[in-house]
């Protein structure tokens, strides 16, 4: 809660939102698991670029942009996992008189600070960026390895459960698409990155990234922020439905997972995705 009312202070103090706005979106974000920047981006309030402008000011940090064209050794990578750079949207800039510069994009995320000071034994500077300019750079020098080409309409399954990963993926190879499976919602981003699917299938609650915090992540990077999403959910109430839709999902399937059901909705979903494009 403290975090939620730093960054609303910091934006009444900077004139960017009214009173009666930051109330507005506080309340949208109860229960949505959202940071209160993204919230006031969905509302059109405030772009990420001026907020990571604004932060900066505050904290009186300096801001790396379109960095991901420069080059960066292996060892420099090497101090930050790429699971841990996926998860947390960080990338490490530089190492200077004993300093880790690190791109980040929540400057309130001083556990993932602390943990890197620990790791590395270097003082780390922290260095406002967007999470477009941070992914756009983890998907260059963290997966540049993993491009995925093909002629087949590709399916990307996120689950945590490998008995229903398997029963999804096993129902769509009979239909004769190309599925990918990962284990979770951070594995799910960098295949994301790298495979770029016609649709991704994932579940609702998973280790290290949920499904909507995979959505977020997603939508937050122009290079992946059309890709189609269908949510898998033991929850099957209306809210549980309303919300799924607010977030960006284009379908909502609940469990238990039934193969019929899972193709029908996939090619449901293709097809109106292709009207779409038309």
């Amino acid at each position: 809660m403290e975090q939620k009312k730093q960054l609303g202070s910091i934006l009444l103090e900077s004139g960017i939102i009214s009173l009666k706005t930051l109330e507005r979106a506080l309340e949208r974000q109860k229960g949505s698991g959202k940071r209160l920047g993204i919230i006031l981006e969905e509302m059109g309030v405030i772009n990420e670029s001026e907020l990571v402008d604004t932060l900066a000011k505050q904290f009186e940090f300096k801001i790396a942009k379109e960095f991901a064209g420069y080059s960066f050794s292996g060892d420099l990578l090497d101090l930050v996992h790429v699971d841990m750079a996926v998860q947390r949207t960080i990338f490490p800039l530089k190492i200077q008189n004993g300093m880790l510069a690190i791109a980040i994009n929540d400057p309130f995320d001083k556990d993932t600070l602390e943990f890197l000071g620990k790791k590395t034994g270097l003082k780390i500077m922290p260095v406002l960026s967007t999470r477009q300019d941070i992914l756009a750079a983890i998907k260059k020098h963290y997966l540049r390895n993993a491009e995925i080409v093909s002629d087949k309409r590709k399916i990307l399954v996120v689950d945590d459960s490998q008995p229903i990963a398997t029963i999804i993926e096993v129902a769509l190879k009979k239909e004769g698409y190309e599925v990918s499976v990962g284990q979770d919602g951070v594995e799910g981003l960098k295949m994301a990155l790298t495979e770029k699917p016609d649709l991704i299938i994932c579940d609702s609650v998973m280790p290290r990234m949920d499904g909507f915090a995979l959505i977020r992540a997603l939508r937050a990077n122009p290079a992946t922020a059309q890709i189609p999403m269908i949510l898998l959910t033991s929850k099957a109430s209306s809210e549980d439905e309303q919300r799924a839709f607010e977030a960006g999902f284009l379908d909502f399937i609940s469990k238990p997972v039934q193969p019929i059901r899972i193709v029908s909705r996939v090619k449901h979903a293709l097809e109106l995705i292709d009207a779409m494009k038309k």
